[in-house]
């Protein structure tokens, strides 16, 4: 009796054909910023200040859905 495992496997014509095409992928990229210059610097120094004063000082308004329910629950 042959086993499964004692077979040589069977390479696929079509994969041996196409594998000149296909190329190693590296598996992280890698970015690096450009290099600002001072105004852009400066102009996103600003920008992110700014936000950070806008979420300091924003209070969300009260969420809505509490008050329908209490008008549906009167009905």
């Amino acid at each position: 009796m042959s086993r499964k495992k004692d077979k040589p496997k069977k390479i696929s014509a079509k994969k041996e054909r196409y594998a000149k095409f296909r190329k190693e992928k590296p598996s992280s990229m890698t970015f690096a910023m450009p290099d600002l210059s001072e105004e852009q610097v400066a102009e996103r120094r600003q920008d992110e200040q700014r936000i950070s004063m806008f979420w300091r000082s924003y209070r969300r308004p009260p969420q809505r859905f509490v008050s329908e329910r209490k008008a549906k629950s009167k009905r």
